[in-house]
């Protein structure tokens, strides 16, 4: 019998943000095992803590789409921390750190007054790729020229995965988005990032910064309710572009809201000269425990 977990990250309640199926002694599978399990818990994503037992002073995890393994995610990364630390440490801790394929990512551990605990992952920095036509980027998510804020950039960016961080001025505009996939992977053939993020400056709630939107059909997803990976390319972004004006941020994005699953995402980024700082926070709710024979 083999121990896996359901945990809900990024969510502002039980069943509203991105759901993680974390499989506890992972070792234990093949890579070819690992994929079929993933494929078959059919989440965005599920991972596998390969050992209880600390390498290097992290615990070796990997991250499985349903389609293919990837070197890192955000949601995962933070559900993976919280269940290390909830079912295998058992303890109060200030940090977990992980191996994943991209490097070693540590997350810290922060408890609110609720007892929930808040999580804030430290991503690898990043990295800016392609800028692309604005008009071409619209017409391939069935908007118009005019809906993108073409006072910043359609650009690449990657802190382990890359997105295309796409700047829209309306929530009006994010909610009538959508992919024509035809033409949108022919506007990306050749480059490195295959999901698209939007975000525009009018949130649904007056209490949060920006509203996010994400298409991860590449990644056999859709519509994402919550990316930290994508964020945390986004928070690059807007301290690179000083969006705020500042080469520092510390904001709260919603996503989700379009598929009734409203996530909460907390992005903190700071540009260091050499390079950008970013870090990506938010809550997660353990679900759900099953074992597999």
């Amino acid at each position: 019998m083999k121990t896996f977990y359901i945990v809900d990250v990024f969510a502002q309640r039980k069943y509203a943000g991105n759901q993680l199926a974390v499989f506890q002694a992972g070792n234990q599978y093949s890579s070819d095992k690992m994929q079929i399990l993933a494929k078959e818990m059919n989440y965005s994503e599920t991972t596998f803590i390969l050992s209880d037992e600390t390498k290097n002073g992290g615990f070796d995890v990997r991250i499985f789409t349903p389609a293919r393994e990837v070197p890192f995610a955000g949601h995962p990364t933070l559900g993976t921390a919280f269940a290390i630390r909830k079912y295998i440490i058992r303890k109060p801790v200030a940090q977990v750190i992980l191996n994943l394929k991209v490097g070693q990512i540590p997350v810290s551990i922060e408890n609110i007054e609720s007892g929930t605990d808040w999580l804030w992952m430290r991503q690898k920095a990043p990295q800016f790729g392609e800028r692309l036509n604005a008009g071409e980027t619209a017409e391939a998510l069935h908007l118009s020229r005019n809906d993108v804020d073409e006072r910043f950039p359609v650009e690449e960016v990657s802190t382990g995965i890359p997105f295309l961080i796409v700047p829209v001025k309306s929530l009006a505009a994010i909610k009538k988005a959508k992919v024509d996939l035809d033409r949108f992977y022919k506007l990306v053939k050749g480059k490195e990032a295959k999901a698209p993020l939007l975000f525009c400056q009018e949130p649904y709630s007056q209490n949060h910064d920006l509203n996010v939107r994400v298409f991860a059909d590449y990644y056999q997803v859709p519509e994402d309710p919550a990316t930290g990976s994508a964020n945390g390319c986004l928070a690059g972004y807007l301290v690179k572009n000083r969006f705020f004006q500042s080469g520092e941020i510390d904001i709260k994005v919603e996503q989700g809201y379009e598929i009734g699953r409203p996530s909460l995402l907390c992005l903190k980024a700071k540009d260091k000269q050499y390079e950008i700082e970013v870090n990506v926070g938010g809550q997660v709710f353990p679900v759900a425990r099953g074992e597999l024979e």
